[in-house]
């Protein structure tokens, strides 16, 4: 059995396991911050039952790795915009005027739990994601091989999502046009029904990912590799992979808050914000009522879509509820990327 030594002298090994980050809830309750994605350095401290002067060292001497998994130091405007979104929901959580603020991703979290020498919480941490490393290898040996269970799982994936699209949405189309009593009943059937066919349209690529076909890795490479005129573009060509027509990208400093504007085969209009982002972890409450305006009360459009490369702060996804603004956060501009049709599109 591998000791739990190796994972605080490994980086591979640590690597290779960062994304069971559902262990630390395992272990012992997460608190985040109000955005449901983050911490602080002071809530770290207290998951793992340290200083936070213990945990600021730890970071000077593994900076750079935190940091590729999702160790941020907020600055300037983007700190003033964390600031405001998580301070109005949770209020008197912040001291004032501080000059910049270090939050962690829960990978980052996960990593802290594989460095951190001096904590009981880590070490329980530790041992459990070593159990299941553990479990992995002694398979028996006429179990299927992993390579195997995941090309199986994909082949079944595959096909039953090929029945749903082809057979039953249709079947549920050609129901809801002849029936009038039970009409809400099977549009909310066949809405449940196509997202089990996403859900296991993005099942496939990502094991098509894991076994080296197309890998999704590949795919986030390319978006963050882009440009923001290069992603606009992306965008509007998925629109146009999708169906839609009319498809314009503006790129001009006069967009009035919308990036692209399409339709829709069946003639709705659509108003979309692209927006890539490398350096903040999320959309504020501030840029979502931006959109909110322009796409509601300037050019008003039947579809709104903020499509971004990060993910959504919780005042920003409760300004899109109200103003019924559909969100793409990272996950699902992945997803809608691979080939997976956007729900927001009908």
């Amino acid at each position: 059995m591998i000791q739990e030594a190796a994972l605080l002298e490994s980086r591979a090994l640590r690597s290779s396991v960062l994304d069971r980050t559902d262990v630390l809830d395992r272990v012992k309750a997460l608190s985040l911050l109000p955005d449901g994605m983050h911490v602080t350095t002071a809530m770290v401290a207290a998951y793992f039952g340290v200083t936070a002067e213990a945990v600021r060292q730890l970071v000077q001497r593994h900076r750079e790795e935190l940091e590729v998994n999702g160790l941020v130091v907020l600055r300037g405007s983007d700190l003033r915009r964390f600031e405001s979104d998580n301070m109005s929901l949770s209020p008197g959580s912040y001291p004032q005027a501080r000059r910049s603020l270090t939050v962690y991703s829960q990978r980052a979290i996960l990593n802290v739990a594989m460095l951190l020498r001096d904590s009981e919480v880590a070490r329980q941490v530790r041992t459990y994601l070593l159990d299941m490393e553990y479990l992995a290898r002694t398979r028996p040996v006429d179990t299927p091989a992993p390579a195997d269970i995941l090309a199986l799982d994909d082949h079944i994936d595959e096909r039953i999502a090929h029945i749903l699209g082809k057979t039953v949405v249709p079947l549920f189309n050609a129901l809801i046009e002849s029936s009038s009593e039970h009409r809400r009943e099977l549009i909310a059937l066949r809405a449940d029904i196509e997202n089990v066919e996403r859900r296991l349209c993005w099942h496939h690529q990502r094991l098509s990912g894991l076994e080296g076909n197309e890998p999704r890795n590949q795919i986030s490479a390319s978006v963050d590799s882009m440009t923001w005129q290069a992603f606009e573009r992306h965008v509007a060509a998925l629109l146009q992979r999708d169906g839609c027509t009319k498809v314009v990208v503006r790129q001009s400093q006069s967009d009035r808050g919308i990036d692209v504007t399409a339709r829709t085969a069946d003639g709705r209009t659509v108003a979309v914000q692209c927006k890539k982002l490398n350096r903040r972890p999320y959309v504020s409450s501030a840029d979502m009522q931006k959109f909110a305006g322009a796409a509601r009360t300037v050019e008003p459009a039947d579809i709104a879509l903020y499509v971004a490369t990060c993910a959504f702060s919780h005042e920003a996804q409760a300004i899109a509820r109200l103003s019924g603004i559909d969100l793409v956060d990272r996950g699902e501009l992945e997803a809608w990327s691979s080939g997976v049709r956007l729900t927001a599109l009908g």
